[in-house]
């Protein structure tokens, strides 16, 4: 039908068929990376967002010889020597002088340190407190003694304390007026299954931290890591702090294609 077209005719189709071609995406859009950097109330963050349903959520506290990872280059080794990769941790609770966790800690469903109740000082024993828990069907941040109620045996968990953010409102003892200023991380959930990372790139108050969890990243429940070891390892974001020996760690392994 074509080989008797005169040459306007061709061009016209063949203009038609290269805006055709251009108007079309050359590929997908990249998805969005899980970490970016936020400014809330005058004060910087940095926010890491992943979905616990999808991503390779796991927390890390010592390798097979008992010896604690104390940081994150030895897990993002450990991980590569398993051929994957390790493409976010973040210190994921308080611990004592032997880097092992103060409170409540499971990995792949082995309860490996008991729940603190106790009462005491510091921020872990500013009740309520709470355990931050995952699993392949989703996660969650409880109180402490709601957790222990609720019989709940997840693969994942790690207590710390205080809660931020509970049911919607802040801890009872976390005042506006506090003045206590420290670079603080935490976590939030959000439906069951989003997983909110935030760390200070600035000292901040408690009122600073659990507002931004409360407010603009619309966590009902939050629950503070720690302060001044806060750390954080996002390679894609530029990111690897060795700031001090560590305890638990929270971590998303990147499975290498096979």
């Amino acid at each position: 039908m074509l080989q008797n077209a005169g040459p306007g005719t061709l061009l016209r189709i063949a203009l038609g068929a290269l805006g055709l071609f251009i108007s079309l995406p050359s590929a997908r859009p990249a998805e969005k990376p899980p970490c970016e950097a936020v400014t809330e109330a005058d004060r910087q963050y940095t926010i890491c967002v992943f979905d616990a349903r999808k991503d390779r959520l796991r927390l890390f506290l010592a390798s097979a010889d008992g010896k604690p990872y104390g940081g994150f280059q030895a897990i993002a080794e450990a991980v590569k020597s398993q051929g994957d990769s390790l493409a976010f941790a973040m210190n994921a609770g308080m611990f004592g002088t032997d880097f092992r966790p103060v409170g409540l800690y499971v990995e792949r469903g082995r309860q490996l340190r008991a729940a603190n109740t106790r009462r005491g000082s510091g921020n872990f024993h500013m009740m309520p407190n709470g355990i931050f828990y995952f699993g392949n069907a989703g996660a969650g941040i409880m109180e402490t003694g709601r957790f222990l109620k609720a019989g709940l045996h997840p693969e994942y968990a790690t207590q710390s304390g205080p809660m931020l953010v509970i049911d919607g409102a802040l801890h009872p003892k976390i005042e506006a007026t506090g003045t206590s200023e420290k670079i603080r991380n935490g976590v939030g959930v959000r439906d069951g299954h989003i997983v909110i990372f935030a760390i200070s790139d600035e000292p901040v108050t408690f009122y600073r931290f659990a507002t931004l969890f409360r407010d603009r990243l619309q966590c009902p429940n939050a629950l503070f890591l720690d302060g001044s070891v806060s750390s954080l390892y996002a390679p894609d974001f530029g990111r690897d702090d060795t700031l001090l020996p560590l305890g638990p760690i929270v971590g998303v392994v990147d499975k290498a294609e096979r």
